[in-house]
């Protein structure tokens, strides 16, 4: 695996915080990860790390759930309540294996969960897709001052740039592969071509469709074990999945941008359904936002024309059939009724993007 030190832009190394109690994590971790090339520097609690963190400015934090003290939980809370420390992204490290304890720390706002022992592999891959996401955290961050000092050329540069970006964050923090990347890709233009047919503004239409990609961003909070499982998941594992909606909108909160501002709707609706029944937030008709409403039926198309571990690829017809006349599982009343009829005019043309793997340009 390639080091981390060049993780961010710039020649400086990548800084992780590693916050623990007990010496000998600490130290573990600590050569662990300059193994890797990465800076660190070490906190024994919570009171500690939140002094460090004002001087060190870390990329990354590595947090132990159960301290004297302050717990980890309470320490995630002022990180993600400080809108100078709100992006630094939080590995919390605990012993601790009960659901309930994952699902308080992801809701708390930590990005990840790792149970004690660490396992060296897990923790790298981890630290590494954390690091990627900061950097394109950072990147956002900057893209609205970028685009007020470049010309209109260098603006459609960076826009290309943009969206690439969100492409390799995604293949990287899902761990997938090319087909993957294929599907984020034409997720954008079956947004497009719907938000057209419903005749939708030029903004609106160039807005859906870099935002659209970042609709599972929140799976980089779900454990491989789940998100990759090959069979059907049970009740807790599904609960956990799930989750990748409220994660994704944490990710995505709190943003100036235009495009994250969409991509949080995107994320945190796209499972809700017009007639109430989908999640997180059992939301109804236009309660859930149009662009999350158009999403989700791009999604249900190319998901049943796509093979999956759990099951073989539908063909286009077959497809369409279900979407429009239901097949039990997925209804005609999951979907707004006219995104359902925008869907039936741009058939042939979805048809198109997915037989293109992505490369039909509207």
């Amino acid at each position: 695996m390639a080091s981390f030190a060049g993780t961010l832009a710039g020649n400086s190394r990548s800084r992780v915080l590693i916050v623990d109690d007990d010496m000998q994590t600490r130290r573990l971790l600590d050569v662990l990860l300059q193994s890797e090339g990465l800076e660190t520097t070490l906190a024994e609690n919570g009171q500690q790390a939140l002094e460090v963190v004002k001087t060190f400015k870390p990329h990354l934090i590595l947090l132990d759930l159960i301290m004297p003290g302050m717990t980890g939980f309470e320490v995630v809370s002022k990180l993600k309540e400080n809108s100078d420390t709100r992006s630094i992204p939080i590995i919390l490290v605990s012993a601790l294996e009960d659901r309930t304890s994952r699902l308080q720390g992801l809701k708390a706002g930590a990005e990840e969960f790792l149970t004690k022992p660490i396992d060296h592999m897990d923790l790298q891959i981890r630290v590494r897709n954390l690091l990627q996401l900061k950097k394109f955290n950072d990147f956002l961050e900057s893209h609205n001052q970028i685009l007020e000092t470049k010309v209109q050329e260098r603006t459609n540069a960076l826009r290309e740039s943009f969206v690439e970006s969100i492409f390799t964050l995604i293949r990287a923090a899902e761990f997938r592969d090319d087909e993957t990347g294929d599907h984020v890709k034409r997720i954008s233009h079956y947004s497009r071509e719907l938000a057209e047919q419903l005749g939708m503004d030029e903004e609106f239409c160039d807005l859906i469709f870099y935002a659209s990609p970042m609709h599972d961003i929140g799976k980089i909070g779900i454990p491989d074990h789940i998100l990759l499982k090959a069979g059907s998941l049970d009740s807790a594992e599904w609960a956990i999945m799930k989750g990748h909606t409220t994660i994704g909108a944490q990710i995505l909160a709190n943003s100036s941008s235009p495009y994250l501002k969409m991509g949080y709707d995107i994320a945190l609706g796209h499972h809700e359904r017009w007639d109430g029944s989908g999640y997180p937030g059992g939301l109804r008709e236009e309660e859930i936002p149009l662009p999350a409403r158009i999403m989700q039926l791009a999604d249900v198309y190319d998901a049943l024309r796509s093979e999956r571990p759990y099951k073989p690829a539908l063909g286009h017809e077959k497809a369409l059939d279900i979407i429009l006349n239901g097949d039990g599982r997925t209804l005609p009343a999951h979907f707004d009724p006219a995104v359902l009829e925008a869907f039936q005019h741009r058939a042939e043309t979805m048809e198109e993007i997915f037989a293109g793997s992505g490369e039909h340009h509207p």
